[in-house]
């Protein structure tokens, strides 16, 4: 299930998918997402080889995670933005809180002016930084440590508590799946590993993860307070924001 959902790795559908199944997946979402890993860092290391400009090479690495996942998480960030924005204008006419409008809004599919900002904004800041991360030597290990992240904090995502905000499809499959305990081993578990990462400071590493934790833990509460909960979309949005963050502790 974590292969299936998360990367475009054809395999074999799970025989059965409940609770505890699901759980498990959104917590081994950093090990589904070595073959993704592994791209980028080709990528960035190719890139040096080839002597691109860093920039470029953080392009490349970032659209070959992008084309790994079927740009299933930078759908998801768009249709967010989109559901975000129209609840918050919604919100404003009396009698109605706007969640139901955000709802169908981000079913549809289509990407509204919100959602193309939010994703141009994202990928150059997300490129920009991993460059800057290449540039001063580290790209290699900045690449690997925010793909392992920012998938590290889907079992925040999906974490004791955290409601679906509307019946059926993958956000109420896992919602409210992890344990907060093994959530918080899997956070200690990425940065214990990130803090090993080669040509970072032993700190770097772990205050990367931390923060990628931290901006998705923002944009979860957000998306459960104006939308009620998760979806598929607000999983994916909290992956890229997640990356994003991680990648901007590493740029320097």
């Amino acid at each position: 299930m974590a292969l299936g959902t998360l990367t475009a790795l054809p395999v074999p559908a799970p025989r059965r998918i409940d609770r505890r199944v699901a759980g498990t997946a959104m917590l081994l979402a950093p090990v589904a997402a070595v073959p993704l890993a592994a791209l980028a860092l080709g990528m960035v290391l190719l890139g040096d080889l080839a002597g691109l400009p860093p920039l470029v090479t953080a392009g490349l690495a970032v659209g070959a995670v992008a084309l790994g996942t079927r740009g299933l998480h930078l759908d998801g960030l768009a249709d967010t933005a989109d559901g975000l924005g129209v609840a918050a204008k919604t919100r404003l006419s009396p009698g109605s809180d706007g969640r139901e409008r955000a709802l169908e809004v981000m079913r549809g599919g289509d990407s509204g002016p919100a959602g193309i900002a939010t994703l141009v904004l994202v990928l150059v800041v997300q490129c920009a930084a991993l460059g800057g991360a290449v540039a001063e030597g580290h790209g290699p290990a900045a690449a690997v440590v925010a793909v392992f992240a920012s998938r590290a904090a889907l079992s925040l995502c999906c974490a004791r508590g955290v409601p679906s905000a509307r019946p059926g499809g993958l956000g109420d499959a896992v919602a409210g799946t992890t344990p907060i305990s093994l959530t918080c081993l899997c956070f200690l578990v990425v940065a214990g590993v990130s803090a090993l990462a080669l040509g970072l400071p032993w700190w770097q590493g772990p205050a990367s993860v931390l923060a990628g934790f931290v901006v998705a833990g923002a944009l979860l509460a957000r998306c459960v307070r104006r939308l009620g909960g998760i979806t598929g979309d607000v999983l994916g949005a909290c992956v890229e924001a997640s990356a994003t963050a991680t990648l901007l502790v590493l740029s320097g």
